[in-house]
Formats: C-alpha cells, sequence, structure tokens
C-alpha cells in the first residue's frame, strides 16, 4: 500500500496542474496507525467535496466490547465519536482558494441520537467518513495545501475520535445511557397502556424557532406532571423516575395561548428519537409509530380512500379513491391520516394551529345553517373516539377553541404557564354543565385501507437522459423532472434523513416492480438496512455514504405520497 510520502509527492507533482489531476490520488494510503481512503475525488473546486475514510484497526482502536454490545449501544457509541470528529475537524476546516477548497466535515448529529453512517465502530475496526474540500486556485491544484489537510489535519481528526481512550470517556457513558435508557422507556409504553411518557425535570421550551436546543432562560419552568396523571418508571442508568403518562384514547391539551400547549405537543412529537444528554428532553419518549398530522393546502393526492371523513363532493368525485393536484385543507388532512394509517400509525398528534378547522369541528349552528346532506365533511371529532375504539388508533389534540371536544375525550390537561394540569373532571363537569346542541355526525368508522401498489415508473427519476435524485435541504427533493415538498413531515429532523429518504427512492422502483405494494416495499428495504447497515441506501456503491442518518417507514412514505407523478396501479 502506499504511504504518506508518496502521497504527499505526489500532491506536490500537481501543484499547479489542472484541478483533474487530484484524481490521481484516489484510492488507499498507509498513514500509520492509520489507512486513508480517498473514496471519490471532486472534479471541479465548486463542486460537492471529496469522500474519504480514515481507518484504524480494532487493536489500536480498543474500544471495550460493553460499548457495542447492543444495536442501540452501538448507534450511540458510533454518533458520538461523529460529535467527537466533527469538533476537531471544524478546527482544521478553513477556507482555502475558491469553492469549498479547505472546508472538512464530518456529519455527526443535532439534538437526536439517530443512528448515522458518519462513523463505524466494528470488531475489525474504527472509521470516520469525512469529506473535504480539495484547494483550488481557480481551477488549478493547490497540492501543498491538500497533503497538509490529508496528511495532518485528518489524521489529528481521527487521533482524538478513534481511540477509545482518549474520547471524553464520561461522555460517551452519558451518551450511550441516555439512548438505551429512551429504548427502555420506549419499549415499556404499549405494556403500561401509554402512547407516551414525559419526566419530570425534562425542560421542553426549545431556544428560538430556528434552534433545537434547549432553552437557557433562568425562567425556564421543568415539567411536572400532575398528581393524577403520574407514574414511575425503573430504568437501566437513571434508575426510578416519575413523570406523566399520556394514557391510550383521546387526549386534549387545552389552555392559553404562549402557555406551552404545541411546546408538549412537539416534545410528544419528536419523543420517538432518543435526545442528547443536556438536551431536556432526555426521557421523553412516545411509541415509534405515532404520527404528527397537519393540513397541506394544494398538495397533490393519489387514490387515497378518504371516504370516511369525506364523500359526496360536488361534480360525484370519488372519494373512496381519490385523486386531486390541488387538495383543500380537509381533503390534504384526510388523506395524511389515511396514509398515516395504511403505514401503521398507532397514534395521531394534531395540533389545531395547523390543522383545517372544518376538518376538526362542525359546531351547531354551522350544523342548523348548512345540513349534513350538503355537508361532504364528517369532522374528527365525531370520528376520533371510532378511530380508538375501532381501530385502537389513539390521538393527542393541542385545542383552544372547541371546547364539544370534552364530550369525546378521556384525558384533558390544561397548560398553564407551561406546567401540565389535570382538568378531566372539570371538563366533564362543564360538559354536563352546559351541553353541546350539535349532533353527532358519524355513527361508525369504516377504515377501508387499501395498501396501493404505485406504478414503478412514476418514480422515474430521470431528467435530461440521466437519473436525479436529490436532496435540497431538510423539507425538499428533486426526483427527476419533480421536486417534492416534505414540510408538512414535522418529524423530520436532520438533512440526513432527507438524503436517506433519496437512498429508499432510488431503491423503491426494483421492490414495487415485484408487485409489493407500497407498505410491503418500504418495509423489504427497512429489513435489509436492518441486516446490512444504512449504507444500502447510498448512492455510491462502494464508497463512503457518511451523510446518511435514521429515517421511519412513516417519512419515506410520506415523500412517495407527495410526489406530484406519483400514480397508482391498484389497491
Amino acid at each position: 500500500m502506499r504511504d504518506a510520502s508518496e502521497l504527499s509527492g505526489i500532491l506536490t507533482r500537481i501543484d499547479g496542474a489542472g484541478y483533474k489531476a487530484y484524481k490521481d490520488i484516489r484510492g488507499s494510503w498507509s498513514l500509520p496507525p492509520f489507512t486513508l481512503f480517498i473514496d471519490h475525488v471532486q472534479g471541479d473546486p465548486y463542486a460537492a467535496p471529496s469522500r474519504i475514510r480514515l481507518r484504524l484497526d480494532a487493536a489500536y482502536a480498543a474500544f471495550p466490547p460493553g460499548t457495542t454490545s447492543t444495536r442501540i449501544r452501538t448507534i450511540a457509541c458510533e454518533e458520538f465519536v461523529a460529535r467527537v470528529a466533527r469538533a476537531e475537524a471544524s478546527r482544521h476546516s478553513r477556507p482555502i482558494g475558491t469553492g469549498g477548497g479547505g472546508r472538512i466535515h464530518v456529519d455527526a448529529g443535532g439534538q437526536e441520537i439517530l443512528e448515522r453512517t458518519a462513523a463505524r465502530v466494528t470488531g475489525e475496526y474504527a472509521e470516520l467518513r469525512l469529506s473535504v474540500g480539495l484547494p483550488a486556485r481557480g481551477r488549478r491544484v493547490m497540492g501543498r495545501a491538500a497533503a497538509d489537510i490529508l496528511t495532518v489535519a485528518v489524521p489529528a481528526t481521527g487521533e482524538v475520535s478513534l481511540f477509545h481512550d482518549r474520547l471524553p470517556l464520561s461522555g460517551l457513558a452519558d451518551h450511550i445511557d441516555a439512548a438505551e435508557d429512551h429504548e427502555h422507556l420506549s419499549a415499556l409504553l404499549p405494556e403500561m397502556g401509554l402512547i407516551a411518557f414525559v419526566a419530570d425535570g425534562s425542560v421542553l421550551p426549545r431556544e428560538s424557532g430556528i434552534s433545537d436546543r434547549p432553552l437557557a432562560s433562568s425562567g425556564v419552568v421543568p415539567f411536572r406532571s400532575p398528581d393524577a396523571l403520574r407514574l414511575e418508571v425503573d430504568l437501566p442508568h437513571r434508575g426510578l423516575i416519575s413523570g406523566m403518562g399520556v394514557r391510550e384514547g383521546v387526549t386534549l391539551i387545552a389552555g392559553g395561548g404562549f402557555h406551552g400547549k404545541s411546546t408538549l405537543l412537539e416534545a410528544l412529537s419528536l419523543g420517538i428519537y432518543p435526545h442528547v444528554p443536556g438536551d431536556g428532553r432526555e426521557l421523553v419518549a412516545s411509541r415509534n409509530n405515532t404520527v404528527k398530522v397537519c393540513a397541506e393546502d394544494g398538495r397533490g393526492v393519489e387514490s387515497v380512500n378518504i371516504s370516511a371523513f369525506i364523500s359526496n363532493l360536488p361534480g360525484g368525485i370519488d372519494t373512496a379513491c381519490f385523486s386531486t393536484e390541488n387538495a383543500s385543507g380537509s381533503t390534504s388532512q384526510a388523506s395524511y391520516i389515511i396514509e398515516a394509517v395504511e403505514m401503521g400509525a398507532g397514534a395521531f398528534l394534531i395540533d389545531e394551529d395547523i390543522s383545517a378547522t372544518n376538518f376538526l369541528i362542525r359546531d351547531a349552528r354551522m350544523q342548523r345553517l348548512i345540513a349534513k346532506e350538503k355537508e361532504p365533511i364528517t369532522p374528527y371529532i365525531d370520528m376520533v373516539r371510532h378511530l380508538y375504539e375501532d381501530h385502537g388508533i389513539s390521538t393527542v389534540l393541542v385545542l383552544g377553541g372547541a371546547g364539544d371536544y370534552f364530550d369525546v375525550a378521556d384525558t384533558v390537561i390544561a397548560m398553564e404557564e407551561f406546567l401540565p394540569m389535570d382538568v378531566t373532571t372539570r371538563a366533564r363537569e362543564i360538559a354536563t354543565e352546559i351541553p353541546t346542541p350539535r349532533l353527532e355526525e358519524g355513527e361508525s368508522l369504516r377504515l377501508d385501507i387499501e395498501r396501493r401498489r404505485p406504478d414503478p415508473s412514476s418514480l422515474d427519476p430521470e431528467k435530461g437522459g440521466k437519473p436525479v435524485i436529490k436532496c435540497r435541504g431538510l423539507t425538499s427533493i428533486q426526483l427527476g423532472r419533480t421536486d417534492i415538498d416534505l414540510t408538512a413531515l414535522m418529524q423530520l429532523n436532520d438533512r440526513s434523513q432527507t438524503r436517506a429518504i433519496c437512498g429508499y427512492l432510488r431503491l423503491l422502483p426494483r421492490e414495487l416492480s415485484s408487485s409489493r405494494e407500497l407498505k410491503g416495499a418500504i418495509e423489504a428495504i427497512s429489513s435489509r438496512i436492518e441486516r446490512e447497515g444504512l449504507e444500502v441506501l447510498s448512492q455510491y456503491p462502494g464508497e463512503h455514504p457518511g451523510d446518511l442518518a435514521f429515517v421511519r417507514p412513516f417519512e419515506v412514505a410520506g415523500a412517495v405520497n407527495r410526489l406530484r407523478t406519483l400514480k397508482v396501479l391498484d389497491r
């Protein structure tokens, strides 16, 4: 294997040459005790950065077996390694020359602990996957600067992150413990009859609307469960903790504006993921089949049976096989729910602020003005109990102006200055004292969920004679000639998850060609990931995919369902 001196020699030789001369350094290099793999060399200083790997033999890395003894411990360990590497890489990263030259990046996470491809710790080696902007002056190689990056800065990053005993070991242990406690807590929810749990002392408010970090103000109010909803749970590392259990069934979260209703719902929404120590939401857990839904005016819908909620549309539109390029608020929210049920959703989170009002409720006065036979929508208030009692699907709703929901709720929580109070008894008393004159409009709920099989050709990524599937940020994907808007997938929280969805979109046509329906096709790919790792989603076979993160099947299906070229063969 070629060594560091030869790599430096090549870079010195090509110094000042045209940028494509960098191709000469592709391959593997010995930089004892590391091996450097230069998998992809960018063709232009303005192109996506070069992809490299830095590997250290397990005998040198010396990670104790316990750090990777289970899947969740491995995920947390690798994620922590990536975070340490990112911090060190940023110390050596600086703009050099034109384009993105001189930048060194490790794709570590935010506040969530997710399975990622940025680092690997196995029984054979520990490895970092980095992206590097090879420096240029104009479009000429800056060989000496590149040599400094590849033979000094990159190994320095490995020195502090790939050797177990050089890591901040207490931080590593806390990271693993946090992930393991969250997994244990999540596993307890079904047997406790809960869809979610929020520990006492949790800090739910965030720093700002554009920051997911915890609010650090001295006035922040730690969460405290009402006595009537408080439960105790014994965790492997935290031991016995107490907190609020959100029970199966129908739960309302009420309260005045700015008192923390939506903040609590957002914490439940992201409780499907473990969080880093110090986040404040480490011990907030929700079942992993919990889906937050909203209205999406203008989205496309393809062959979805929304007749449980909407029927008899003007013009004879078939709502048992509903398709549109421009959904209304109500039809889009109904479609979102049915699409999630198709994928196996067990609980819905709904905030009135981002919902279609006419989908949530029709009050008595409106019922008097517009007769039922003239109103296609059966509002959610008349279906929410049937969803739970007939189909086992729970709902948590944030409501500030629809007291009629008191009649259908199992639990009513009032938020007051960010603290929850159990007001279920009072809400029932009010419902008795002031009975609603509205009429129930839904006598039963038939969820005829036909599992749809998309036409594989409708996922065609061709554009200009070549396949194009690109992540355009957290909430946008380009697939061929069309863009997919993921804004409404509010539990998608990391750009690397969006890149993972791109990987699913590359693999789905083949799975769908095997006559699998959408759910089965996505599950087949997910099963392969469990066996082989997230690397199967990479668009670079045999090269490092260091920028992918775990994403749920719900978000993958959500992307497919928002593809405007989508066509369904059968259901």
